[in-house]
């Protein structure tokens, strides 16, 4: 394709951001140095967005820190791309982690296989007894201020902006990765104390059939979605989040083909999402 036609992205990340156990610049040098091969990129720190994306054909939100960061400028910018219509990657309808964690009570109450989630202190009675609990801000990202605590103080700070679950006691934490609704590949973290040391899993057709669960309840029609899982004690798998704004890919953790698939994927699917939402610019 010549340079010319090249769709023109605005790629969102923040290179600077000292993510724990993983390297986000890593991730997003290699991302765009492949993606520049079919679009024309440019790249900028998430308080940027907002006042260059209407020079751009779409704006892809890749691993730009979580938003308490920067909440401001991320309010600003999903406002400005909402009123001019430019196409934003992930879209911003997302139901997941884009909108908070209220998803985890919506789908506590829907009887999904979650970990169980309550924001209201007359609400305790409802989760499982436990002698920790875990205690989250509804807005949080990245285990930025999570608590666990035990089950005497697990009332305490249940005021309307935190959510509380009991501790799990998980074998492990798995992720399922997807482009648009299509499976790509899946990691886990033998070791629950290393998150982020992740190796190959080779999902079950039952394992493949709770994740895509979430992404058919997320209803996002484009998009990267990363969904987070821990096996429970008695060996089913309980959603942790349902990662829909920027979630990190851990690409590094992949042999070179199923890399190579992804970004593939990634490419189509953007392209698919601009023809989608050609001239919604206005």
């Amino acid at each position: 394709m010549p340079a010319a036609a090249r769709p023109r992205i605005l790629y969102v990340t923040d290179l600077a951001y000292p993510a724990r156990g993983r390297r986000y610049c890593d991730e997003d040098v290699f991302l765009t140095s492949r993606l520049r091969e079919e679009f024309g990129l440019a790249l900028c720190h998430p308080r940027d967005a907002a006042a260059l994306m209407g020079e751009f054909d779409a704006v892809v939100v890749r691993n730009s820190g979580p938003v308490l960061g920067y909440l401001d400028a991320y309010e600003e910018f999903r406002a400005r791309a909402l009123a001019t219509g430019v196409p934003v990657y992930n879209p911003l309808t997302g139901r997941g982690d884009m909108a908070g964690k209220q998803y985890l009570l919506d789908l506590t109450d829907a009887g999904m296989p979650v970990i169980p989630t309550v924001g209201r202190p007359e609400d305790l009675h409802r989760l499982p007894r436990a002698e920790r609990y875990v205690v989250k801000p509804r807005l949080g990202a990245d285990s930025h201020g999570l608590r666990i605590v035990p089950a005497a103080e697990a009332s305490a700070p249940v005021d309307g902006d935190v959510l509380v679950q009991p501790y799990v006691d998980f074998a492990y934490e798995v992720s399922f990765y997807f482009v648009d609704h299509d499976f790509q590949y899946a990691l886990h973290a033998p070791d629950p104390a290393a998150r982020w040391r992740l190796e190959p899993y080779r999902p079950t057709p039952g394992d493949l059939e709770f994740a895509r669960r979430f992404v058919e309840w997320n209803t996002l029609g484009h998009g990267i979605q990363r969904v987070d899982a821990c096996r429970a004690p008695g060996g089913e798998l309980l959603l942790v989040e349902l990662e829909d704004l920027n979630p990190y890919l851990s690409l590094d953790a992949l042999d070179d083909a199923t890399r190579d698939a992804f970004v593939a994927a990634m490419a189509d699917s953007l392209h698919r999402f601009l023809r989608d939402t050609e001239g919604a610019v206005g």
